[in-house]
């Protein structure tokens, strides 16, 4: 008995060491430091305690979808000439539409010719193929579909998490949003300037590069007259931004070619100049390799024609062609910021579809240290408490149960900071509600011994029936609480999943403080009595 009671003595003791040591240096080597400068280091805060900014994003990834099918109908186009079939015409069915191809005016000379050309792996593995009269309908399907919106939301959390490092943010959250479609959450500890953060993710729209065909115009339908009144499918309207200085155009309409010419993904490098003539802001820019011949092709075909910058879904520099362009260029009519974070979106690749705010939330560092002394204020008072209600209702028993309290605390934190959880508001309150429980346990087990004791058991025959018996009452209440908080952890995010880890390792370290530390030590105490001496409780 000695020797088993020394054994489990030993696991508990190196149990306490090993998770205090977690607690002050997570799972890495000793750091010299107070206290708090390793507290801090070990056991992440998180946005509601140390203050920053929350946001979430809508991806609109009908736009990527509508891109690409904007550059398979010029594609297909491209392709049914090749193949010999003249006067066919491919556009949308319409503008609402954006994943419906149309191709019309297919003779009955040329079906067999149009439905190869269709039958090619580039089409069929994308889009359903219908016939109809004079032509063909070509639908996306619903798996190709999904499967670009996936990558569209991912590319997107990928860029903005380049533009977010920029800033030397340290372990932001940039995750998609589990409460909607296409939605993601940027959460940045720190950072409690909504405007810088803006500024680092403004380009919330593809960069773009597009043929000019009419325009400029002092309206929509002015722009539209240029073109004989009525708008091609092939072409779109844009209006001016108010950086767009060329001219005066600020505010005209363009219209320009629906299918860019260069997009964002074309771009390899950019760097924010001056003019050596005026000294206004630009941005110099570098295409890939592919993008820089594809450019070439048409600036030597086009020389005169103009070209428009297309930024945020309007049109932020217009210029004419000059001469050829190879795969560097200047974006003029900018700010210096404008032309500094117009760099850095080059850079860090520009994002596939444009995004809106749907929730900008800035928590000042001041209101995260408030928060964080209330909660220590709640969890010490409310331990306190219980650990005096234990030690009058249970005398001796109670102190059993207090020191089991104790080193679950120790467990829990040793646990963040051995695996890095952050820790939130809602998981100081998991840090208390495990407090309860772990007292919750214990009285079911104090409870039960006393029941054998006033059946006339021993000392020694009570506490191992008291323990027997509510071993499995004690499993079954910690089972159903992990499987709520592994709900709310798998459909939660940011607050909400702090509040489920912590309530989770804290039910853990419940389970093996009431079960097996407070055995331990009822076992320890049962073992100094003489035979027939009453027990404390």
């Amino acid at each position: 008995m000695q020797k088993k009671l020394a054994g489990r003595t030993g696991i508990i003791v190196a149990t306490l060491v090993i998770f205090t040591y977690f607690i002050f240096f997570g799972s890495g080597l000793p750091k010299k430091g107070s206290v708090k400068q390793l507290l801090t280091n070990s056991i992440h805060l998180g946005l509601d305690l140390k203050g920053g900014t929350h946001l979430v994003l809508q991806v609109h990834v009908a736009e990527a979808v509508g891109a690409q099918t904007d550059s398979d109908v010029a594609r297909l186009q491209t392709d049914l000439a090749k193949a010999g079939v003249t006067g066919a015409q491919v556009a949308k069915l319409d503008s609402t539409k954006v994943d419906i191809i149309n191709v019309a005016n297919v003779t009955a000379a040329d079906t067999s010719k149009a439905r190869g050309v269709l039958n090619g792996t580039s089409y069929s593995s994308t889009y359903d193929v219908a016939s109809v009269p004079n032509g063909y309908t070509l639908t996306m399907k619903q798996q190709s579909r999904k499967e670009m919106e996936s990558t569209v939301l991912q590319t997107s959390i990928e860029t903005i998490r380049q533009r977010v490092d920029s800033l030397g943010v340290a372990e932001p959250v940039i995750q998609q949003y589990g409460l909607g479609d296409n939605q993601i959450l940027i959460e940045l500890p720190g950072i409690d300037n909504a405007d810088q953060v803006h500024n680092a993710i403004q380009s919330t729209a593809r960069l773009e590069i597009h043929e000019v065909v009419g325009g400029p115009a002092a309206t929509e339908a002015e722009a539209l007259q240029t073109l004989g009144g009525a708008l091609p499918p092939d072409d779109m309207v844009v209006k001016g931004a108010s950086s767009v200085t060329a001219a005066g155009n600020s505010d005209m309409f363009y219209v320009l070619k629906r299918v860019a010419i260069v997009s964002g993904t074309d771009f390899r490098g950019a760097q924010p100049v001056r003019d050596p003539n005026t000294g206004q802001s630009q941005t110099s820019f570098n295409l890939t390799s592919g993008a820089g011949e594809r450019f070439y092709e048409f600036t030597s075909a086009n020389v005169g024609k103009g070209i428009a910058v297309v930024l945020e879904n309007r049109v932020r520099s217009v210029a004419s062609i000059k001469s050829a362009i190879h795969d560097s260029g200047v974006i003029e009519g900018l700010s210096e910021d404008e032309a500094k974070n117009l760099s850095l979106m080059l850079r860090t690749g520009s994002l596939p579809a444009s995004i809106s705010y749907l929730d900008t939330l800035t928590v000042g560092p001041s209101l995260g240290a408030a928060s964080i002394t209330h909660g220590v204020y709640a969890a010490v008072a409310g331990m306190l408490a219980v650990m005096f209600f234990m030690l009058l209702y249970y005398r001796g028993a109670g102190i059993n149960a207090d020191l089991a309290l104790v080193l679950n605390l120790v467990i829990l934190l040793g646990f963040m900071g051995l695996t890095g959880s952050t820790l939130t508001l809602p998981g100081i309150a998991g840090v208390i509600l495990t407090i309860g429980m772990g007292v919750d346990s214990n009285v079911l087990i104090f409870e039960r011994i006393r029941e054998e004791l006033h059946l006339g058991r021993a000392p020694s025959a009570a506490v191992q029936n008291g323990f027997a018996h509510a071993w499995i009452t004690i499993i079954d209440t910690h089972v159903t609480t992990i499987v709520s908080a592994a709900i709310l952890f798998l459909f939660g995010t940011g607050p909400v999943r702090g509040f489920a880890v912590t309530l989770t390792f804290g039910l853990l370290a419940n389970i093996f403080t009431a079960v097996f530390v407070s055995r331990t030590i009822f076992d320890a105490i049962l073992n100094r009595k003489q035979r027939g001496e009453a027990l404390s409780i």
